[in-house]
């Protein structure tokens, strides 16, 4: 199924809650934000305080030195680490990273095959939320591993 881009309207987000979000996100109902064409990932789980992303490395996000650039991995954990908070969100409620955390732990190449970025929640609180991501090829292997702390805050 090919999914639409774009930006579900403000007025609409605020009258749902976040597994309703990042559900219809996967399902397709609602758009899928812009960064996830740009950087060809899509979201394969949603589930309350989890969700995965897939990603298939490709040689346009290679740095330098003939790797997919440490920004890529970083900016998946970072958005399954966010996703998986916003799904325990009620209506009327978003959420901002404050900070992340990355280890990086092996490099990937297109040679790598398809990746998953997994985003679990630790804690969520009224105001500040935790979640850990890890990031691994298709055996299983760890590829970057990061946490987050979020802010919570009315829309």
């Amino acid at each position: 199924m090919t999914k639409s881009v774009g930006v579900t309207p403000l007025e609409q987000v605020r009258t749902m809650d976040g597994l309703t979000l990042m559900t219809g996100v996967m399902d397709g109902r609602f758009p899928a934000p812009p960064i996830s064409k740009a950087l060809g990932f899509w979201m394969s789980k949603v589930e309350h305080g989890h969700v995965v992303f897939d990603y298939q490395p490709v040689f346009d996000h290679y740095n330098p030195l003939g790797s997919v650039h440490g920004g890529i991995a970083a900016t998946l954990l970072d958005s399954v680490m966010g996703c998986c908070i916003h799904t325990t969100l009620k209506a009327g409620t978003g959420y901002t990273t404050v900070e992340i955390k990355i280890n990086y732990v092996r490099a990937m190449t297109e040679k790598t095959g398809p990746v998953k970025a997994e985003g679990k929640v630790i804690n969520v609180g009224s105001r500040i939320a935790t979640s850990e991501g890890r990031l691994t090829d298709a055996s299983g292997k760890l590829l970057a591993h990061g946490t987050t702390t979020c802010l919570i805050f009315p829309i």
